[in-house]
């Protein structure tokens, strides 16, 4: 392992790559401590204390590595990027136009990068807006005022400190992407989720130090860890490959086609967004509790915290239902039919066209179905542990898919940059998926 780990150092573009995605990775770090002028941070992390972990902000919050808590200058992290990516992909399912544009290539594809970032300055700037309005609002019951100085001005110099900060770390992210290694957007959400590891790990010590947990829990905590990490490993390579033939075909002396393919259809095609918008919604009333006092939301709240059976019902079937939903926006087997006939291609047995599609539909269909159950068992899980084995952190959930699928792209990138230099790659045994 430290040899592969010295192979890596040994080709100069792809140390060259390395550091240049660690250097920016440290500038966002220190962004996400450099607090937004105006606002009294010690008052904030009180209100936060009391009520910040089972609404919306709590989410928001592990995202951007602790800094939405703080109001940092990048508070908002990549989430409105990450929300105007979605929005994108749902109107490529609804509007022509869109549509149109995906099936461009490469021209199309920087018209809607282009779109996206105009939509990630509009989303900041409303997001921003709101948080101001949000701070200004927090009612303490130490009677400390978060805001030093609230009205427009603070509004106005919020919105603009927020917006940028979001647009710097979009650039960062692409600066990753386009200079370093792995994908930039993906691995800053990493980072940010990474950085409270230490933390709880340092909370566990202090536990076990004070009587709090015994080393059997803790025995129990690291078994359960390598588990649920190595099956988000297995939910997120497993494929079903549907084999695919394409006839030969014959143009002036040359022949085309007559070779065997497959089409990869992953287990969880939607990843981590069916957990994501589950999330929210089911967060929402807990959210909106903490500033309507009156008795129905309040008791709708108290019903849905997390660890309720109703919470843990509920929660598991929206998961499974965004999955499904996000896999037919994403996915269209329709266009991929078409595809298919058009080059000549078929699948054994299955009549090209109508049928394909409906093939295709199907069997993604059924495989699915793991995943979702899959999701929603990983989403519910930290709860459990919480409850049953004290832990003091989330194990599982949307933070443990992220890293992983991360972990996994970025290693696979750095096999593939070792291997077209006649290196062994980075891992003997168990090699990632794709690499031949």
């Amino acid at each position: 392992m430290i040899g592969n780990v010295r192979d890596i150092f040994k080709i100069p573009e792809l140390r060259r790559k390395i550091l240049f995605t660690f250097a920016i990775l440290i500038v966002y770090r220190i962004g996400g401590h450099i607090p937004t002028p105006g606002i009294n941070g010690q008052a904030l992390v009180e209100f936060f204390a009391a009520s910040g972990g089972n609404t919306l902000f709590g989410l928001y919050d592990m995202f951007v590595g602790g800094a939405f808590k703080k109001v940092t200058i990048f508070a908002l992290g990549i989430m409105p990027y990450i929300s105007a990516s979605i929005i994108l992909q749902l109107l490529t399912a609804v509007f022509p136009y869109f549509e149109k544009l995906k099936k461009e290539g490469e021209e199309g594809q920087k018209k809607i990068t282009q779109y996206t970032r105009y939509g990630t300055v509009v989303l900041s700037l409303l997001q921003a807006y709101g948080i101001s309005v949000f701070i200004e609002s927090i009612p303490l019951q130490s009677g400390a005022s978060v805001v030093h100085h609230p009205g427009l001005a603070f509004r106005l110099l919020t919105m603009l400190t927020l917006a940028s900060g979001t647009v710097f770390i979009m650039w960062l992210g692409e600066q990753i992407t386009e200079h370093g290694i792995g994908n930039g957007i993906s691995l800053i959400i990493f980072i940010g989720i990474v950085a409270r590891l230490p933390g709880a790990l340092l909370k566990s010590v202090q536990m076990l130090r004070y009587g709090q947990m015994n080393i059997f829990q803790l025995a129990v905590i690291g078994i359960l860890a390598i588990l649920v990490t190595a099956a988000c490993i297995l939910i997120t390579q497993g494929q079903r490959k549907i084999p695919v033939q394409y006839a030969k075909q014959i143009r002036g002396r040359k022949v085309y086609g007559g070779q065997t393919t497959h089409i990869p259809l992953r287990i969880n095609t939607a990843g981590v967004i069916p957990i994501i918008f589950a999330q929210s919604l089911i967060m929402f009333p807990g959210t909106i509790a903490a500033f309507i006092k009156a008795e129905f939301m309040q008791d709708l709240a108290a019903s849905l915290q997390p660890g309720k059976p109703i919470y843990m019902i509920l929660f598991s079937a929206m998961v499974i239902f965004f999955a499904y939903f996000y896999t037919a926006i994403v996915f269209n087997p329709i266009d991929l039919a078409d595809n298919m006939k058009k080059h000549g291609g078929f699948i054994p047995g299955v009549r090209p066209g109508k049928r394909t599609s409906d093939y295709i539909d199907r069997v993604l269909g059924r495989i699915t179905l793991p995943g979702a159950v899959f999701l929603a068992a990983i989403a519910i899980l930290p709860y459990f542990l919480m409850q049953g084995l004290n832990v003091p952190f989330y194990m599982g959930g949307t933070g443990m898919l992220i890293v992983v699928g991360v972990a996994l792209d970025t290693l696979r990138q750095i096999e593939t940059h070792l291997l077209m230099r006649h290196y062994d790659g980075f891992m003997k045994k168990g090699r990632i998926r794709g690499r031949r």
